[in-house]
């Protein structure tokens, strides 16, 4: 096995996890196309996290955030871990703590969090493109 495959976890074989790093496509998920470095993905990583309900996270090391995410109504706990690469890049894996399908969370969540980050993104865009003084006032 690779240091590649060694970022983050495998996914088990049952249908309630997906990953950036699996070589299934059952299991596989585009990875997260956030910043053009390591510092500024997390950054926008952990404001994403920051801004969901029922969500803990510890940053771990200089690379990685490990994410808990409660469900509202049974309180299950699903594990979401990512991986900064220096160019950027996240790796992710969402995984569910219990049970055997999860009936599309994980990789719902993980698109939900693409979406959220490109927001980010184009909103950063839009504040260099419009400077505060060239905003009109009022």
């Amino acid at each position: 096995m690779s240091d590649e495959n060694n970022l983050l976890a495998p996914c088990p074989n049952s249908p309630n996890c997906v990953s950036s790093l699996s070589g299934s496509k059952d299991h596989w998920v585009a990875p997260l196309e956030v910043s053009d470095n390591r510092e500024s993905s997390l950054q926008r990583v952990q404001s994403v996290l920051d801004s969901l309900p029922r969500v803990e996270y510890d940053v771990v090391g200089q690379s990685r955030i490990q994410a808990r995410f409660k469900s509202l109504v049974m309180r299950f706990t699903d594990d979401v871990t990512f991986y900064v690469r220096e160019n950027g890049v996240v790796e992710v894996r969402s995984a569910s703590r219990i049970g055997y399908w999860d009936l599309g969370a994980n990789r719902r969540r993980v698109e939900s969090l693409r979406e959220k980050l490109a927001e980010i993104q184009t909103n950063d865009r839009s504040a260099q493109l419009d400077p505060p003084s060239a905003r009109p006032v009022g």
